[in-house]
C-alpha cells in the first residue's frame, strides 16, 4: 500500500472537468488505495460527473463542486490541480500552507524566477513565496526531490517530450547548448477544453500549422531546465505545430554533437539516465517513435540518428500529451510522494490500432 499503510489516500482534483482533469479521474478512480473525495468544476457545480462525461459512469465519483480552499482542507491528503494559469495559484498556496501536498499541472510554479514568469505570462506571480520550494516534476530526473515535496510543478507537455530527449545528452555533455531546435507537433487536446476558433474541426482537419513561433510559453521552461542541468545558459528554438489528431506529441530535436558524441556514447547516455524508468522505451537503431504506440499511456518512445555527413544529431520522442505530458506524469509523481509503486495506475497498453 506504500507509506500510507492501510489508510486510504484521499485525493481532490481541481478543474476536474477539463481534459487533464478527466484524464486524472480515469487514472485514479479505479485504484482501491485511493479515494477521490472532491472534484471541482466552476462550469458544472452540483452536477454528477457521469452527466458531463459519460465514459466515467458507474465509478461512484462525488459531484462537481465549486473551488473553495477552506472546504477542501481536511478532506484531502493530496490535491491534483488542473486549473489554468493564475486561476489556481492562490488556492494552491493556501492548501500547501495548510499541509496538503499539491501537484499543480498549470505553469504557475514551473519557472523559478518571478521576473521570468512576469515576462512570459505578462503578469506578476500570484504566489511567489512558493517558487523556490516547488519541485519541477519531470519524474525521471527528480525522483528524490519529488518524494519529499509539498508542491510539485508538473512539467508542460511540450517540455516533457523535449527534455526527455535532451537532458541525458546535456547531462553527459554530448551536445552544444547553442543552436538546439525543437520541432514539436501536438494533438488538439493540448489546448484547454474551451470553444476556440483555432480548435474547430474545419480549422484543424486535414491541416497542419505552426503557431506561437518564437513566443510559446514552453520555450523558456525548456531553456530553464537545460540550463539547470548544464550549469550555463542554453539557447533553444522551439516551434510547436497543431496536428489534426486528438492526443499525442511527436517531437523532433536537432542539435550539434560534441566530438565525444558517437552512437555508442549517445545510446549509453540514454541507458544510464533513463534506464531506470519504467515508462521510457529507447528504441533499437532504425526504429522511430509513433504516436499510436503511446496513446492513452504514460509511455515515451525515444530514438536518435547521428548524421555524420551534416554534423547533426536528430532525436525523436513520442508521448501522449494528456498522459506523460500531464495527468499521467502527475500520477507518477503522486505515487512517489506517497510511497506507492511508481507504476501504480499507469500500466496501460496503448489501444492499437
Amino acid at each position: 500500500m506504500g507509506q500510507t499503510g492501510d489508510k486510504i489516500l484521499r485525493v481532490a482534483v481541481l478543474g476536474a472537468s477539463g481534459y487533464s482533469g478527466i484524464e486524472a479521474l480515469r487514472l485514479l478512480a479505479l485504484r482501491p488505495e485511493i479515494r477521490l473525495t472532491a472534484l471541482t468544476s466552476e462550469h458544472y457545480v452540483g452536477r454528477a460527473v457521469e452527466e458531463v462525461h459519460r465514459h466515467l459512469s458507474g465509478l461512484g465519483l462525488p459531484r462537481f463542486e465549486g473551488l473553495d480552499a477552506d472546504q477542501l482542507r481536511g478532506r484531502a491528503d493530496a490535491v491534483v490541480s488542473c486549473l489554468p494559469s493564475r486561476v489556481g495559484a492562490p488556492t494552491v498556496a493556501r492548501l500547501v500552507n495548510a499541509g496538503v501536498r499539491v501537484l499543480d499541472l498549470s505553469p504557475d510554479f514551473r519557472l523559478r524566477d518571478p521576473e521570468a514568469y512576469r515576462r512570459v505570462y505578462g503578469a506578476e506571480h500570484p504566489a511567489p513565496g512558493l517558487l523556490a520550494e516547488a519541485v519541477y516534476g519531470l519524474t525521471e530526473f527528480q525522483r528524490e526531490e519529488i518524494r519529499g515535496a509539498r508542491l510539485v510543478a508538473v512539467p508542460g507537455c511540450y517540455p516533457t517530450g523535449a527534455l526527455l530527449g535532451l537532458l541525458p545528452l546535456v547531462r553527459r555533455r554530448l551536445i552544444e547548448l547553442e543552436g538546439i531546435c525543437v520541432d514539436a507537433k501536438s494533438g488538439t487536446s493540448g489546448a484547454r477544453r474551451a470553444p476556440e476558433l483555432a480548435q474547430l474541426f474545419a480549422e484543424v482537419n486535414e491541416n497542419l500549422r505552426p503557431y506561437s513561433v518564437g513566443s510559446h510559453r514552453h520555450g523558456p521552461e525548456i531553456e530553464q531546465e537545460l540550463a539547470r542541468a548544464a550549469g550555463g545558459a542554453a539557447a533553444v528554438t522551439f516551434v510547436p505545430h497543431l496536428l489534426p489528431a486528438t492526443r499525442g506529441i511527436l517531437t523532433s530535436i536537432f542539435a550539434r554533437p560534441r566530438p565525444s558524441a558517437n552512437d555508442e556514447a549517445i545510446r549509453e547516455a540514454y541507458r544510464a539516465e533513463l534506464g531506470g524508468s519504467p515508462f521510457v522505451r529507447l528504441l533499437a537503431p532504425g526504429q522511430w517513435p509513433e504516436l499510436r504506440n503511446v496513446r492513452a499511456t504514460n509511455g515515451c518512445e525515444l530514438s536518435f540518428f547521428l548524421d555524420r555527413r551534416t554534423g547533426t544529431l536528430a532525436v525523436f520522442t513520442a508521448i501522449d500529451n494528456l498522459g506523460k505530458g500531464a495527468a499521467g506524469q502527475a500520477v507518477q509523481n503522486l505515487n512517489l510522494m506517497f510511497g506507492f509503486d511508481e507504476r501504480a495506475g499507469l500500466a496501460q497498453v496503448a489501444p492499437v490500432p
